[in-house]
């Protein structure tokens, strides 16, 4: 029989920390089903809008049935939570490994579970967040998985768990040959770096991230430890550490400040307990661990493998879904005749072939957006039946058991519009997707709206509404916030002037991101 959590059960959650689309909680309760589990909720958008409650048999689109169609109890899903689980089960997990991917399983909760749970986080929830998003009240389902912050048996008492999250971003720039000679920038500059500087002239952060993914991907030990280093030293929502379940360095659901002799302190002494080195070295070393399980493991050669599924680059990759859509090409109709040449080959292939560009952007993107849990535990004198894989660390002269889990925080199901490239002049302001963030489900043609706000460039007499032409012909935008700038980065980015805003899917609430986009200049 399928269990309901109601009202009641909610005060047996307590906070753990929350994403740009998921709230994260750990269980406190006696009931053994949900011992060391944790529960993920989806957010919804602090807005006016209200959800569209899909009447359809199927959660999926007949586009996205189309594209998934080998995949039957995705296909099948009525719920968009459980065709999310779904997706990480049938398609990731076999692709990352089964001993790397988690997929969970679905718990059905009432109006009145969700409700109190956001009555009780509320004031542990970071202020930003709270701002922007609360809990969906819609959802049918919470997806429940076990705690990987620590082991699944053992006493934490005389066992004690340490366990490191990281999100390891793209590992690898682009070699596409569709990617055009006005982004070349991407060749260049990891996503990761452009990211922080749209962050920094944002105010999300206030120092740029040492770390570059194209360390931690490189194979090389030297590099895999900068990595870890540089996270360590601006982890922002890029590094966590657990102590038996328990936070003890980085944010919960914003991002952590920049880690100062006060926070570097009290995180050497936390480690105290379990890494038995001079006072001062604990850091170093639990650095040195996680750098060398990293490497050990070959979880990142495995992730990079997957990333490097997306071979045509979002460029190539959006001329497919044009033709898997059967809409008119809107990137062909503005390219001139030379350039014409470089992406007819892909309008000339196979549905199928489309349909396998498409799918493996996707997969490579979910992969790109995930985070990798490392959870350690010191071996005892004389326990020799560990089945766990472990490390001896040398300069502490300890072995440790660790286990190593991938986290795909967002099934990346179907492209929905995103990034935009500036295309117009002040007089009139066209915009043309050019990427594609593949977030939720596209909506029908004739029912998308998005609303654009905090439009940052250089031309000041942007007001009232304004065009977005996209996937689907051209759509209506409102401006509810603007200011001008006009920026370029000529020693480290090129030529560039950066534009940034916030887009939102009306059709469908639940997803609102923020995005940039660059224009060379002439």
């Amino acid at each position: 029989m399928e269990v309901t959590l109601r009202e009641k059960e909610a005060d047996d959650w307590v906070y753990r920390g929350e994403g740009a689309a998921n709230l994260v909680l750990a269980y406190i309760g006696s009931c053994p089903a949900f011992f060391r589990k944790v529960m993920r909720i989806r957010k919804a958008p602090r807005n006016d809008s209200v959800t569209e409650i899909r009447t359809s048999p199927s959660a999926l689109t007949a586009h996205e049935r189309l594209l998934w169609k080998d995949v039957d109890e995705l296909i099948a899903s009525s719920d968009h939570e459980v065709s999310s689980q779904l997706f990480v089960l049938h398609v990731m997990k076999p692709l990352l490994g089964s001993k790397y991917v988690d997929a969970g399983m679905h718990v059905k909760v009432s109006r009145g579970f969700l409700e109190s749970i956001e009555k009780n986080v509320i004031c542990q929830r970071p202020a930003g967040r709270v701002d922007t998003a609360q809990l969906d009240m819609h959802c049918d389902y919470v997806l429940l998985m076990s705690d990987h912050s620590i082991f699944t048996h053992g006493n934490l008492e005389s066992s004690p768990c340490i366990s490191v999250e990281i999100k390891p971003k793209c590992g690898f720039l682009p070699v596409s040959r569709f990617v055009s000679e006005e982004t070349a920038i991407k060749k260049r500059v990891t996503r990761f770096e452009m990211h922080q500087a749209l962050k920094l002239h944002q105010g999300e952060i206030s120092l740029l991230s040492e770390y570059n993914p194209l360390d931690l991907f490189s194979g090389s030990k030297e590099r895999i430890h900068k990595a870890i280093n540089d996270l360590f030293t601006t982890p922002q929502n890029n590094f966590r550490v657990f102590m038996n379940g328990s936070l003890i360095f980085g944010g919960l659901g914003g991002g952590a400040e920049d880690t100062n002799l006060c926070i570097a302190k009290a995180f050497e002494g936390a480690l105290m307990s379990i890494i038995q080195a001079d006072d001062g070295l604990c850091t170093e070393n639990f650095l040195t661990l996680v750098a060398e399980a990293a490497h050990k493991s070959g979880v990142l050669d495995r992730l990079l493998e997957v990333q490097k599924l997306d071979d045509v680059d979002i460029e190539g990759a959006i001329h497919a879904y044009y033709d898997i859509t059967r809409q008119q090409c809107m990137v062909c109709t503005e390219l001139n005749e030379e350039q014409m040449k470089v992406y007819t080959p892909l309008h000339s292939v196979s549905l199928d072939e489309s349909l396998r560009v498409v799918k493996d952007y996707l997969i490579a993107a979910t992969v790109k957006d995930c985070s990798l849990m490392i959870c350690f535990r010191p071996r005892k004198e004389g326990d020799l039946g560990s089945v766990c894989n472990n490390i001896y660390l040398e300069s502490t002269k300890q072995t440790f058991d660790f286990k190593i889990v991938l986290r795909c925080t967002r099934a990346m199901i179907f492209p929905s519009p995103s990034l935009i490239r500036f295309q117009g002049s002040p007089s009139y302001l066209c915009l043309r997707i050019v990427y594609t963030a593949l977030e939720g489900v596209i909506p029908p043609s004739h029912s998308l709206q998005v609303k654009l706000s905090r439009l940052c460039c250089c031309y000041e007499d942007l007001s009232g509404g304004l065009r977005l032409r996209g996937l689907f012909g051209f759509y209506q935008i409102q401006i509810l916030a603007k200011s001008g700038f006009e920026t370029s980065y000529k020693s480290t980015f090129g030529t560039e002037i950066w534009f940034w805003f916030f887009i939102q899917s009306m059709h469908n609430p639940n997803y609102y991101y923020y995005y940039y986009l660059l224009k060379t200049l002439l």
